[in-house]
C-alpha cells in the first residue's frame, strides 16, 4: 500500500514548491515596462486624436490639457491663421465636451457674454435666456478688442464658474475652460487686459509659426475642398466630462515633496525682488505650479511631482504675472529671458 508520508520515486524528483523563489510579475521587475495609468493612456488618446486634424504646436495642446484637467484657464498670444478655432472646435469632439466661441469686439456688451433676462410672451414674465459662456469650452477670440466693462463679465465665471444676473445665479457646468487670445502686432482698437483678469489665466502660451515640415503636412491635410464639419464627424470622442473630472480629481492627488514645494515658493517670491521687474508674482502663480505640476507628472504616469514638471511650466505660469520695469521696457529685455535666469538661479531640490 501507498505511504502518503513517504515519497515516491516520483515524487523525490520533484522540487519543493515551497523552496523555489516566487516569480515577481513582469512590471514589478526592475527595468520591465509598467503599465500605464488611466489618465496616462487618455492623455495619450487625445492627443494621437487631436493629431489627426490639428497639425503640430504641442505646446499648446500639452498646456491645455494641463489647464483643462488642473481647472484653470489658458490665454493665447498669437499672429492671425494658426488655427486656434480649429484646435478648440476638433479638441471639443474629441472630448465629448460643447464648444462655444465669442469674437470680441468694441461694442460687446457684458449682457452679450452672460446672457439676460427677456420677456415670455406666453407668460408675460421675465426669463433668463443664458449666454454663449454657458458652454464647456469657450473660445474668447481677441480678448482685448473689448474695454474693461466687458472683460468684467468674465472675471466670475472663470474663478467661481457662475453667473450673477439680477441677483441671480447661474451655475456652469464643468468642466469649463476659457482659451482666450490676443493679437501681439494690432495695438489700434484694443484695450489692454487688467492684471485681476489676467491673474485668472492660469497659463499664458505663445504660439509661433510651424516648421516648415510641419506647414507642409497643413497644406497636404486641409488644402483638400472637404467640410470641416464632415472631417470633425470622423473623429473619435475618447473621454466625457464627468471622466475629466474624476480623472481632474486624481491628478489632484499627485504627491508634491515639501522641497518642490519650498522650490515653487522661492522662484514665485523671487519674481518680486527680480530688479527687472516692477511687478512680481502673486501667490495665485505658486499654485498655478502646483497644480500644474501634479497634472504634468500624473501625464506622464507618476504619482509624484519632480522638478522637472515645475521648470516646464515656469514661463507659461509666471510670463503674464510679472510686469517689466521702465528700465527693461527702455533696455528690450524680454519677460521670458528674464524668468528664465530667475528660475535657473534657484537650487533645485534633490528628491
Amino acid at each position: 500500500m501507498f505511504d502518503p508520508e513517504v515519497p515516491g520515486p516520483a515524487d523525490s524528483d520533484m522540487p519543493d514548491p515551497a523552496a523555489q523563489p516566487v516569480e515577481q510579475p513582469a512590471a514589478a521587475q526592475p527595468g520591465a515596462p509598467r503599465d500605464a495609468t488611466p489618465i496616462e493612456r487618455l492623455f495619450g488618446r487625445i492627443t494621437a486624436e487631436v493629431s489627426k486634424i490639428f497639425v503640430g504646436q504641442d505646446e499648446l495642446v500639452l498646456g491645455t490639457l494641463v489647464a483643462l484637467f488642473s481647472g484653470g484657464h489658458v490665454l493665447i498670444e498669437s499672429v492671425p491663421g494658426l488655427g486656434k478655432t480649429l484646435f478648440v472646435r476638433t479638441l471639443g469632439r474629441v472630448l465629448g465636451c460643447r464648444f462655444g466661441r465669442i469674437q470680441f469686439t468694441a461694442d460687446l456688451m457684458p449682457s452679450d457674454i452672460t446672457g439676460s433676462p427677456i420677456i415670455d410672451v406666453k407668460t408675460q414674465e421675465f426669463r433668463f435666456r443664458p449666454g454663449p459662456v454657458f458652454t464647456q469650452l469657450l473660445l474668447a477670440d481677441e480678448i482685448n478688442r473689448s474695454p474693461a466693462k466687458t472683460h468684467a463679465a468674465l472675471l466670475e465665471v472663470m474663478q467661481e464658474y457662475r453667473v450673477t444676473v439680477e441677483r441671480t445665479s447661474h451655475k456652469i457646468e464643468r468642466p469649463f475652460l476659457v482659451l482666450a487670445t490676443q493679437n501681439p502686432i494690432e495695438a489700434e482698437g484694443t484695450y489692454n487686459l487688467p492684471e485681476a483678469q489676467l491673474d485668472r489665466f492660469m497659463f499664458k502660451l505663445l504660439l509661433d509659426y510651424p516648421t516648415e515640415r510641419q506647414e507642409a503636412e497643413i497644406l497636404s491635410m486641409h488644402g483638400v475642398r472637404e467640410d470641416l464639419d464632415d472631417r470633425l464627424a470622423r473623429l473619435e470622442t475618447v473621454t466625457s466630462p464627468a471622466e475629466i473630472l474624476a480623472l481632474g480629481r486624481e491628478a489632484g492627488d499627485v504627491r508634491i515633496d515639501p522641497r518642490l514645494l519650498d522650490f515653487i515658493n522661492k522662484i514665485v517670491r523671487l519674481t518680486r525682488q527680480w530688479p527687472q521687474f516692477h511687478m512680481g508674482a502673486s501667490p495665485r502663480a505658486g499654485l498655478a505650479l502646483v497644480q500644474g505640476a501634479r497634472t504634468l507628472a500624473a501625464f506622464r504616469g507618476r504619482d509624484y511631482a519632480v522638478p522637472d514638471d515645475v521648470v516646464e511650466l515656469v514661463l507659461p505660469a509666471l510670463r503674464h504675472r510679472v510686469i517689466l520695469s521702465a528700465e527693461a521696457e527702455v533696455e528690450g529685455q524680454r519677460v521670458d529671458e528674464l524668468l528664465a535666469a530667475l528660475a535657473g538661479s534657484v537650487e533645485v531640490p534633490r528628491l
